[in-house]
């Protein structure tokens, strides 16, 4: 089965959870068998991983013809598309868009990332996607996120084929439902236009069916996973350490709920002091907790780490005695899963996707700090419970595999073409 996926994020260049699912839920489907995706992102670097799905970059996929050669081709993107597959896409522009911004191979540029001229880059995206449906033969569309759910009808209208959009997070997530608009209509059109809708909880299939007005029949739940570590991330060396760490990795957001983990923390630390908690990440309320800190005497004892990459992340989290995630609201949380493989106990928000699907984790409402601060010091003060959260979580989260929910997700594409 041929499927053709529409993504923005994929590993290595990620920027949060989206790219770390899209991946895992790609090999994971290849795993299964008798898959044949080809993923398209913004702006490949070119080291992303091989094999398992074919990358396509929506900045080399041309839109307006240019007088080119294969060895001009070859030296100028080479690294990241072979020019037959370029030549191949200039011969599927359906429209003249060179009143268009192109460069000298009639190309779009993409940033890669979440610019200020998102929405315009949404919007060319899915002119591209225009290009990609008529070159690449497909039995299904898949679509991650609302910013490639413009890509999606488009590409679902060029070959009349079924398009499943997956909702990764509505802006009722991001925005404590103070929601933007545009994203909202965006994110309406895709759900109105997909045949299927796939969600990453139950929470967030709730949100669709109410918040939205789609049949619950339309929409299925798939919960995430997570990729089994390989030895070299299971065994990073970390400097040794004197006092226990409290560690927050993630987005530093209202989404995130940052400013209950400083509260949490300035609680812990009326009581003992050889506690050092850390705040990886970046976002636009980190100067807020900054100031927060501070207000709180905690400076000493608190840091910010800045965004962690690829191996900083399991250095981190080897370096953790506690992991903690006090969402306001998290579609799903894949950190926490990450976090137990490292053997790190766990404490999560009740309104947290994972928290349906986790058993071995402390459970707290987001806005109870003082429960908060009550489940860090049992775990940092009572070795057995220590002990019993990082042997049975390592346990639990060796179960949860992407080819599991891969599976599922081949099956609502049978479902859909009637297999």
């Amino acid at each position: 089965m041929k499927a053709l996926m529409f993504g923005w994020e994929f590993p290595p260049h990620i920027l949060g959870g989206l790219g770390t699912a899209s991946y895992g839920l790609t090999k994971g489907m290849y795993d299964c068998g008798d898959m044949d995706i080809t993923f398209v992102i913004p702006k490949p670097w070119g080291d992303e991983e091989k094999g398992f799905a074919h990358i396509i970059g929506a900045n080399t996929t041309p839109i307006a013809w240019r007088d080119v050669n294969a060895d001009y081709v070859q030296s100028r993107i080479g690294h990241v598309m072979s020019p037959q597959l370029y030549f191949d896409l200039r011969n599927h522009i359906y429209s003249d868009f060179n009143y268009m911004n192109t460069n000298d191979l009639g190309c779009i540029e993409f940033s890669g990332r979440y610019p200020e001229n998102l929405v315009e880059e949404i919007n060319n995206y899915s002119i591209v996607a225009g290009v990609i449906a008529r070159t690449v033969p497909c039995d299904v569309i898949h679509s991650h996120d609302w910013l490639t759910y413009p890509a999606g009808i488009h590409a679902k209208q060029v070959t009349g084929k079924p398009l499943v959009i997956h909702v990764h997070a509505t802006d009722f997530d991001r925005s404590r439902g103070n929601v933007n608009p545009t994203v909202f209509n965006i994110e309406k059109d895709g759900m109105n236009n997909a045949d299927h809708i796939i969600t990453v909880s139950n929470l967030t299939r709730r949100t669709v069916i109410e918040k939205y007005g789609i049949s619950p029949d339309k929409v299925t739940t798939v919960h995430n996973a997570v990729e089994p570590l390989s030895q070299e991330l299971l065994n990073v060396e970390v400097p040794p350490k004197h006092d226990k760490v409290v560690t927050f990795l993630g987005r530093i957001t209202m989404q995130k709920g940052p400013e209950y983990f400083v509260e949490a923390a300035a609680q812990v630390l009326s009581k003992v002091r050889g506690v050092q908690f850390v705040m990886a990440g970046g976002g636009d309320m980190m100067e807020k907790m900054i100031r927060l800190a501070a207000r709180r005497g905690i400076s000493d004892r608190f840091h910010f780490a800045g965004f962690l990459r690829g191996k900083e992340v399991y250095e981190m989290l080897k370096a953790s005695d506690v992991y903690i995630m006090p969402s306001v609201s998290e579609p799903f949380g894949i950190s926490p899963l990450e976090a137990m493989q490292m053997g790190v106990p766990s404490i999560i928000s009740k309104q947290s996707g994972c928290a349906e699907i986790l058993s071995n984790v402390i459970k707290v409402d987001y806005w109870d700090t003082n429960a908060i601060a009550d489940a860090i010091y049992s775990i940092i003060k009572y070795p057995a419970m220590y002990k019993e959260l990082r042997e049975k979580g390592l346990e639990e989260v060796n179960q949860i595999a992407w080819k599991k929910a891969g599976a599922k997700v081949i099956d609502i594409y049978n479902k859909l073409l009637n297999r």
